[in-house]
C-alpha cells in the first residue's frame, strides 16, 4: 500500500456512526473516502459487546441507509415476542463486514485501512497520519474536503475497560461478557451497573433459569425506561408516531417538571422499574412488559450508591456494606456506554465530528449529517441544521433532548427537500412516504395545537433546571 493516500473524505473509525456516513456519502456524492479504524473488522464497540447482546431498538431502525439489517420479522419466542426483530451482536458484525468488503471496497472509491491508529502528532488540518498497530509504519493520508472524527462519541462497552473499583484477589468478577463463558456455577450473582447492561445481565440469568432471589443488582439510580413496543417500523408505524406527538401533549398540559413525568408515566411513555422509586437517569434503554415483569422477580435490588471495593468478604458502597463470597459472580455493567462529551460544532471548516442530532438515533444522525453534507454548501446553514442533541444522563435530561430534537425538527420540517429526503431513508423511523390515516392526521393535527405551548414550556423547564 502507498505511504500516501488522498481522499474527498479521511473517516476515522469503521464503528456505526462512520459506516452510516461513509454509505450516504457514497449514495449521494461521487467522493472518494478513506476510512482508518483500531480494529480488524468494522463495527467499532459491537467488536467488544456481550456476547448474548441485542438492538434494543428493531434492526430496521439500525445499520447502514442504504441495505436493510435483518428479514423485517417479528419474533415469535421469547420477550420480544411480537415486536420486530432485535440483531444478536453477531448479526451486527456480519452486516458490517458485508456492507464493508461487498459495498464500500468493491466501489473503488473506499480505501479501508483496518488496524490503524490517528497518529495526532503527525495530524493535523486535513492532514492525517496513521500507525499501523501490526508493523508501526506509518500511512499519510490528506483529505481533500473534510476530516469526518467518527469515534468522537467515544462509545465502549464493560469488556473494553477495567471497572473503578478495587476487586480483592481471589473473588469472582469480569464483565458481562463473561456470563457467556461460565465453566461452572456460582454461589450467586450480583449484578453491577443500572441501565440498559445491567438489565440484559439480569435477564440472561433469568433466562437461563438462576433463581431470582439468587440475583443481586446493585443499581446506583434507577433508570427511566422506554416502551419498545411503542417505537416499532411496518404496521405499528402510524401506533409509534402518535406515541412521538403525543409526548407533545403532556409536555403542554402539565404544570411542572415533577408534574410533566406523571404525565409521561401515565401515558405510557416512560416506565420505571419500581412505581416507589423515583427514577434519576435516562439513558433511552427500551424494554418490554414482559421483560419488565421478569425483571421485577427480582426483590434483592441494592440502591446503596456506587460500589467503592470488593473485598474477600464484602462489597463496600457509598452507602454501605453487603457481605459476599469468593463463589459469588460478581458481574460488571458500569462502563459508560455513551459517556457525555462537550458539544461541538458539527462542521467546522476542514473537520467534521459526528454527533446525535435527534436524541439517542447515532446512526441516524450520522447518515442525516452525510446528506447535509452533500446537499448543502454552507457551514452556517448546516450547523443550524445540525443542532447537537447530547446524549441524556440524569431523568431530567429528558426535557433537554425533547427540546433540542423539536427545535431540530421544526428546522427540517420547514425544508421541503430535507422533509422529502427524511420520508424516504430507512433510517428514520419516525417519517413516512405514504400518506397519514384519517386516525394519524387527527393525532397530528392535534399535536399542532400542542406543539407552540410545549415547545415553550421545554424551554421554560430548561431554563429552570440550568438555574438549579
Amino acid at each position: 500500500m502507498s505511504d500516501f493516500i488522498e481522499a474527498d473524505y479521511v473517516v476515522i473509525g469503521a464503528g456505526a456512526m462512520g459506516m452510516a456516513f461513509a454509505d450516504v456519502m457514497l449514495s449521494e456524492t461521487d467522493a472518494t473516502i478513506a476510512i482508518i479504524d483500531r480494529g480488524n473488522r468494522p463495527g467499532g464497540h459491537w467488536n467488544h459487546a456481550y456476547p448474548f447482546v441485542r438492538l434494543h431498538q428493531p434492526s430496521t431502525f439500525y445499520g447502514v441507509n442504504s441495505r436493510p439489517l435483518g428479514s423485517d420479522r417479528k419474533d415469535t419466542d421469547g420477550w420480544n415476542t411480537g415486536l420486530y426483530e432485535l440483531a444478536s451482536g453477531a448479526e451486527v458484525l456480519a452486516y458490517y463486514d458485508q456492507v464493508m468488503h461487498q459495498q464500500f471496497v468493491p466501489s473503488g472509491r473506499v480505501t479501508y485501512l483496518p488496524m490503524h491508529d490517528v497518529d495526532v502528532t503527525g495530524s493535523t488540518g486535513s492532514d492525517v497520519t496513521a500507525r499501523s498497530l501490526v508493523d508501526g509504519s506509518l500511512i499519510r493520508l490528506r483529505a481533500g474536503r473534510r476530516v469526518v472524527d467518527a469515534s468522537y462519541m467515544n462509545v465502549s462497552v464493560p469488556s473494553q475497560r477495567a471497572p473503578k473499583y478495587d476487586i480483592a484477589p481471589g473473588m469472582r468478577h469480569g464483565p458481562v461478557n463473561a456470563l457467556g463463558t461460565l465453566s461452572e456455577p456460582a454461589d450467586g450473582y450480583t449484578v453491577i451497573g443500572a441501565g440498559k447492561t445491567g438489565a440484559d445481565a439480569c435477564l440472561f440469568l433469568l433466562r437461563h433459569g438462576i433463581d431470582p432471589d439468587s440475583i443481586r443488582w446493585v443499581t446506583p439510580r434507577d433508570s427511566w425506561f422506554l416502551d419498545r413496543a411503542r417505537i416499532q417500523p411496518g404496521d405499528f408505524f402510524e401506533a409509534t408516531a402518535a406515541a412521538f406527538i403525543d409526548q407533545y401533549r403532556c409536555v403542554a398540559e402539565s404544570t411542572s417538571i415533577t408534574d410533566l413525568f406523571r404525565l409521561l408515566e401515565a401515558a405510557g411513555l416512560l416506565i420505571r422499574l419500581d412505581p416507589a422509586i423515583e427514577p434519576t437517569m435516562y439513558r433511552c434503554s427500551t424494554i418490554t412488559g414482559a421483560e419488565l415483569e421478569q425483571l421485577r422477580r427480582i426483590q434483592n435490588i441494592v440502591r446503596l450508591g456506587r460500589v467503592q471495593r470488593i473485598t474477600s468478604d464484602a462489597i463496600v458502597l457509598d452507602d454501605g456494606t453487603l457481605p459476599t463470597t469468593a463463589n459469588t459472580f460478581h458481574v460488571d455493567c458500569t462502563a459508560d456506554g455513551l459517556e457525555r462529551r462537550p458539544v461541538v460544532p458539527v462542521f467546522d471548516s476542514e473537520r467534521l465530528t459526528l454527533q446525535t442530532v435527534r436524541t439517542c438515533q447515532q446512526v441516524f444522525s450520522a447518515a442525516f449529517i452525510a446528506h447535509v453534507e452533500a446537499a448543502y454548501e454552507d457551514d452556517d446553514h448546516r450547523n443550524m441544521l445540525c443542532g447537537v442533541v447530547p446524549h441524556p444522563d440524569a431523568a431530567t435530561d429528558w426535557i433537554r433532548t425533547a427540546l433540542g430534537s423539536s427545535l431540530n425538527s421544526g428546522n427540517w420540517n420547514a425544508d421541503p427537500e430535507l422533509s422529502a429526503w427524511l420520508a424516504n431513508a430507512r433510517l428514520d423511523g419516525f417519517s413516512s412516504a405514504e400518506p397519514p390515516s384519517e386516525e394519524l392526521m387527527g393525532v397530528m393535527l392535534g399535536a399542532l395545537e400542542h406543539a407552540e405551548v410545549a415547545l415553550e414550556k421545554l424551554e421554560r423547564y430548561v431554563g429552570e433546571l440550568d438555574a438549579r
